[in-house]
């Protein structure tokens, strides 16, 4: 499964030639790539599961190896969420601030912004 994660992610090159050297993204028309995205979904997907499942066999057993293995699992599957969240797209970056346009104020609020909206007006 590590092998066929390495290839589909686009991680290794399958051509012999090293011309173009900009590196591997996830965008969905980046033809080194194509299955980055979904393999990376299902191997999340896979790690988390497996942490569920060996957390359920850690609270049955008390074994160390388990909790281990959910700590490993667990740590993986966060990655492969956190990759899939945030590294997935390039965004749309605003060219006047820098700041990307997709972000709204949950789960973290701006209460800076907020104080400098106070004593503005509204049209």
């Amino acid at each position: 499964m590590a092998v066929l994660t390495v290839l589909l992610t686009g991680s290794v090159p399958l051509t012999s030639t090293f011309a173009d050297t900009s590196g591997v993204s996830t965008d969905m028309s980046d033809p080194k790539a194509p299955y980055a995205v979904p393999t990376l979904t299902m191997t999340a997907i896979f790690h988390t599961s497996s942490a569920f499942y060996l957390y359920s066999q850690y609270t049955q057993t008390g074994q160390t190896g388990f909790a281990l293995g959910v700590t490993g699992f667990g740590a993986l599957g966060a990655m492969g969420l956190w990759c899939l969240l945030f590294a997935s797209s390039g965004g749309r970056i605003s060219r006047k601030t820098g700041a990307d346009k997709r972000t709204s104020g949950w789960p973290f609020v701006n209460a800076e912004a907020d104080k400098k909206k106070v004593g503005r007006k509204r049209v």
